[in-house]
């Protein structure tokens, strides 16, 4: 064979990053590239010609890069440097990627039935011009929010305080923007998201209905790089920037926009989340509202890196998340006009330093402190009644942990660790009128230490990983123990076999205590367990699916069952007749997630998603002890998206549908009873079925050798379906029913520009 022929041939081409080659390389040859980051770091190569075999392009990648590139198999090739092939006992043991551009470029599927998102390899959904991290989640089967909004994820039927939200290891407890609407975290700061939903792994604890562990960059490559963009809501900037050779600084920051021009997206954004709420009620005739509201919210980020030594490592973390709102009420009173100023804020503070030690090829320890504090803030006047409410909730969380990794070899790695954690949960309420104070905190401090130890064969046919976690909880001498199981087989070649499974706890929640509770805008506030009326939160899951993925076409089936115990009425949101009831109890939710995805020669990829679940209450003083429908029971929801990339240009269209929410609805003809409503049995009604179109576009160019232009637009709703997502019923002054229904967001276009350099 004639290498010098075929590299000639190659270098007429541009040279690119590897990791660009190999992605389309996946794509034309339908194979999986295994390797770690520092491996192809710095390498570029210009594309293989398109007539060589996959042997020839392999071949050609080794004369230009140095690396050795080993194929286990039909479709997958592992990456290794020389050096790895000269002494195999340093060999790395590697992750296997099953699926690459699972849905779109950006999201890949692992063997351990985990999903990972790389925001700055990200393609295109429908509605997204940008890779919002936890409206992207939402694409994935299984994920769902009931109310559209990013502050409200239901996955497999959970509530949104059952997912533990890390942000480079330290707990994060808000998760939105704009009060839900948009994801709290920077995407163009963020390396890549790991979406667990079952089968977690033993280092983590809480989150008994998912882990979504976002991380930053975490290697200083010397480069410096920079962007900034805009869209309709707010405008961002990043750096990442090199100090010396050994220390890096990344920063990043984002602001909305609304205060200071008003769009038609924050139009649609304000009607929809400020509907039903203190801003936008009018009491009576004599008060009301104005409209000179002031709200903004930002985000500030900063990651410092210094490399001590090649094998010593300190990075520290900073966010700071803030929702401020501001707006006036007034009032006529005696012919006196009178106005007082309601406020609503809400941030969360996060501080982390972390110290890796590379002991040798096979053992590394990583040692992490951290401090998470959530403050929730609320001053809301009643002119009327001469009444003023302050109401707060604050967290502070301080963790320690200690995680050690040994690749005993390149198919066996043991992973274990300790960690100790104090939470500490205050609220406040304070009413002037009648006089009213309130204060309640909580303190939990626990102690976790975990062991798990993985397999992956050399043919990366068998993946299984089998771990456990054992928690103590000093304030009630509690002792829980939580194993967990993935595996993975791979089986006449196209297919493969998963099963998850695991036990987990948790001692946060949130609860709603009225429904206007913080001007009626952020109802939820978080507690800590106290082993009495709020017990500590347990759950059971196991899950098997089977996937069969040939010639760009992936067709899986998922099913599960799912038991949590422990959960309170306070924690579920009624608005029925249990809205006002303290009780204990459980619910379980059995379902099946199916998928098929096909992709067309890396222009196209199209799919359609369906998940059928049934989720039910149950609680032994509510509805006689029967079982009832979980408020979050959607049985069946449906998903028909697909991409289109041609060059530098994307195109993505969605469909989604999904059954409508539980509702209780009054007995008709007898609506009132003792000056009460009359409500039929729980939850045994409907809302209309869910319907939303959405679309997007993006544009990549080159403004100069340097600096890169995307330009984007994305419609929400494109028919502007009138979708009702929730239904409550009060009693008026006449003691008459009223109906109150919340609707979805309307029609929203947005548009976006950005520059990188």
């Amino acid at each position: 064979m004639n290498f010098s022929a075929i590299k000639a041939q190659s270098l007429q081409k541009e040279k690119q990053p590897l990791i660009d080659i190999l992605k389309v390389l996946e794509t034309k040859y339908n194979i999986s590239f295994s390797f770690a980051d520092t491996t192809i770091k710095d390498k570029t190569v210009a594309l293989p010609a398109s007539n060589l075999n996959i042997e020839e392009a392999l071949n050609y990648l080794k004369t230009e890069t140095g690396l050795d590139f080993e194929i286990l198999d039909s479709r997958f090739v592992v990456i290794k440097k020389v050096e790895d092939v000269i002494f195999p006992v340093i060999t790395q043991r590697l992750e296997e990627v099953v699926i690459t551009n699972y849905l779109t470029k950006g999201i890949i599927k692992l063997n351990d039935g985990s999903t990972t998102i790389k925001p700055e390899a990200f393609g295109i959904l429908p509605g997204l011009i940008e890779p919002d991290i936890l409206q992207t989640i939402q694409a994935l089967p299984g994920v769902l929010s009931i109310d559209e909004t990013v502050s409200n994820i239901n996955i497999r039927g959970g509530t949104h305080d059952q997912n533990l939200f890390l942000w480079d290891g330290i707990k994060m407890y808000q998760s939105g923007h704009f009060f839900g609407l948009i994801s709290a975290f920077n995407p163009y700061t963020t390396k890549q998201v790991k979406v667990s939903k079952n089968g977690t792994s033993a280092k983590y604890g809480d989150g008994i209905s998912s882990v979504i562990d976002m991380q930053l960059s975490n290697t200083i490559d010397n480069k410096f790089k920079t962007g900034a963009g805009f869209n309709l809501i707010n405008a961002d900037a990043y750096a990442k920037i090199p100090l010396s050779r050994k220390t890096e600084l990344q920063l990043a920051t984002r602001r909305s926009i609304t205060d200071l021009i008003v769009t038609p997206t924050y139009n649609q954004y304000f009607k929809r989340i400020f509907q039903d709420s203190d801003l936008t009620n009018t009491i009576d005739d004599r008060s009301s509202i104005s409209q000179n509201e002031d709200f903004y919210f930002y985000d500030i980020t900063a990651k410092f890196l210094y490399d001590i030594t090649t094998k010593d490592k300190i990075r520290i973390n900073f966010l700071n998340v803030n929702n401020a709102l501001k707006y006036d009420e007034q009032s006529t009173i005696n012919n006196n006009n009178e106005a007082l100023k309601s406020n609503l804020s809400q941030k969360n503070l996060a501080l982390g330093i972390t110290y890796t030690k590379d002991w040798n090829e096979r053992l590394s320890t990583t040692g992490q402190v951290y401090l998470s504090k959530y403050d929730l803030n609320a001053t809301n006047f009643d002119i009327l009644n001469n009444q003023r409410l302050i109401q707060e909730n604050e967290v502070t969380d301080g963790s320690v942990k200690f995680d050690l990794n040994y690749n005993a070899n390149h198919t066996v790695k043991i992973n274990g660790g300790y960690q100790f954690s104090e939470i500490g949960i205050s609220n406040l309420e304070d009413v002037n009128n009648p006089v009213f104070k309130s204060y309640i905190k909580e303190v939990v401090r626990s102690h976790a230490i975990y062991a798990e130890s993985s397999i992956l064969t050399n043919n990366a046919f068998t993946n299984l990983k089998v771990g456990a976690r054992l928690n103590y909880h000093e304030k009630f001498n509690m002792l829980l123990f939580e194993p967990r199981l993935s595996f993975s087989q791979r089986f006449l070649n196209y297919f493969r076999l998963e099963i998850q499974g695991e036990i987990k706890s948790q001692t946060t929640s949130q609860i709603i205590d009225l429904q206007n509770d913080f001007l009626g805008i952020e109802k939820r506030r978080w507690i800590l367990s106290n082993n009495k009326n709020v017990p500590v939160i347990k759950s059971k899951q196991i899950s098997t699916g089977i996937q069969f993925n040939k010639n760009n076409l992936l067709i899986s089936a998922e099913i599960y069952l799912k038991d949590v115990d422990g959960i309170t009425t306070r924690s579920q949101g009624f608005q029925n007749q249990y809205q006002f009831v303290n009780d204990i109890g459980s619910y379980q939710i059995k379902g099946i997630d199916l998928l098929m995805n096909k992709q067309f020669n890396n222009v196209i990829s199209s799919w359609i998603g369906y998940s059928f679940s049934k989720n039910d209450y149950t609680f032994d003083t509510l509805n006689n002890g029967a079982s009832f429908p979980n408020n979050a029971d959607i049985r069946h929801a449906l998903t028909v998206a697909g991409t289109y990339t041609y060059n530098q240009f994307k195109l993505a269209l969605g469909l989604n549908w999904h059954s409508g929410k539980p509702a209780t609805n009054p007995v008709v003809e007898n609506e009132v009873v003792d000056e009460a409503i009359n409500y039929e049995a729980p939850n045994s009604s409907h809302l209309r079925d869910y319907l939303r179109a959405d679309c997007s576009a993006t544009y990549d160019f080159n403004i100069s050798e340097k600096t890169h232009a995307i330009i984007g637009a994305s419609v929400w709703n494109l028919s502007n379906k009138k979708n009702i997502i929730n239904t409550y019923y009060t009693l008026d002054n006449q003691n008459k029913v009223t109906k109150v229904e919340n609707q979805s967001l309307g029609i929203t276009p947005n548009v976006s520009f950005r520059l990188r350099f």
